[in-house]
């Protein structure tokens, strides 16, 4: 026989067995809390027609200001873009491969940039490749970043396959195919007054890279020893964390078409002079079909040339504002009460009938 005991409205109700066992402990149920019954007061706003437009109306008042003035901003940048992978390469070459792969035949080459508009110092030196994928899986993950900042883990390589030792078994610092196929071509820059313009190279690098990810006791080590080079050689007597264009092109890209910082020219340049670069035409892009561009460029407030971010402020905006003049053309043309139960699905086919 079974005895009850009272519970307020709150707490289930606990039954006693006759040995005097409580039930609850054997009773699937729940502990009640307001959590659990989903009780907790919670806001639930309802969507009138004057609500969701004056929304969409003001998305759009905020949202189309910052749009053009994102799209000015980037129209203030002045950028100097030149290819130079294939003009650089003489005419009676048919193997480009081997061209570049040979280092006893020079790779020196000229081009002439000319100023379209003025360019406030600093102007920012940019090289771009083309159809390099850095954020291809065994690419991104051939390195060791413990041997990068630490002397004592020098001869770690884990990770680095395939540039990881030299032939004779030595460790390679760095070592990976990022550092390993970092970029050597080289500019000179010299002004039409016969100035010539100083690359600053200093800085280029992210300062939190410089001194948390690259040690400043670690040197380059067996580096490029190989038959076959990547890319650049590096200074064996300078640390890593002052190997600047290291730095920035193991910052590897998101995308195939990047652009990597080279350096800064701190003069102003006026409209219409005429820069003519001195360059070496060493990296190999034409093994995979890549292209090379030089890239002068000022920044503005909002940072380099880059016109999507305006472009896609303005249009949201738009939409923004479409969409409220459509819903007041049908709140004011078709008006309907808030809450009409004779718009639910049942009356509406009671109506019909």
């Amino acid at each position: 026989m079974m005895n009850s005991t009272s519970a307020s409205p709150a707490e289930p109700t606990i039954s006693v067995s006759g040995d005097g066992t409580d039930a609850r402990r054997n009773s699937k149920r729940p502990k009640y809390s307001r959590f659990t019954q989903q009780e907790l007061p919670a806001c639930k706003p309802i969507l009138t027609p004057q609500w969701v437009i004056s929304i969409f109306t003001l998305v759009g008042i905020i949202f189309v200001p910052i749009g053009v003035a994102a799209l000015l901003a980037s129209n203030d940048v002045v950028e100097i873009v030149d290819r130079y992978e294939t003009e650089c390469i003489p005419k009676n070459i048919s193997d480009k491969i081997g061209y570049i792969q040979n280092p006893a035949i020079s790779k020196k080459c000229t081009r002439v940039l000319k100023v379209p508009k003025d360019m406030d110092k600093p102007v920012y030196v940019y090289y771009q490749l083309d159809n390099f994928y850095q954020n291809h899986r065994r690419y991104v993950k051939s390195r060791n970043d413990q041997q990068l900042r630490d002397k004592s883990k020098a001869n770690e390589t884990s990770g680095c396959d395939p540039e990881k030792t030299t032939a004779n078994g030595m460790p390679i610092v760095p070592c990976g195919l990022i550092a390993w196929s970092l970029f050597n071509d080289t500019y000179n820059f010299t002004h039409s007054n016969g100035e010539t313009l100083t690359v600053n190279k200093k800085d280029i690098s992210w300062k939190s890279d410089r001194n948390h990810k690259f040690g400043s006791d670690v040197f380059p080590k067996n580096f490029q020893n190989g038959t076959l080079k990547g890319g650049k050689t590096l200074d064996p007597t300078v640390p890593l964390s002052k190997q600047e264009d290291l730095i920035v092109w193991m910052r590897t890209a998101a995308l195939p078409t990047f652009r990597k910082l080279y350096g800064r020219i701190e003069v102003d340049l006026k409209e219409n002079d005429t820069i003519t670069v001195e360059l070496e035409n060493n990296y190999n892009t034409y093994s995979f079909g890549g292209k090379k561009k030089l890239v002068l460029s000022t920044t503005s407030w909002l940072g380099g040339k880059n016109d999507f971010l305006g472009i896609a402020y303005i249009s949201i905006g738009g939409v923004c504002f479409f969409l409220a003049t459509l819903f007041t053309i049908v709140y004011l043309v078709k008006p309907r009460k808030l809450g009409d139960p004779s718009y639910l699905s049942w009356n509406s086919n009671r109506l019909m009938q």
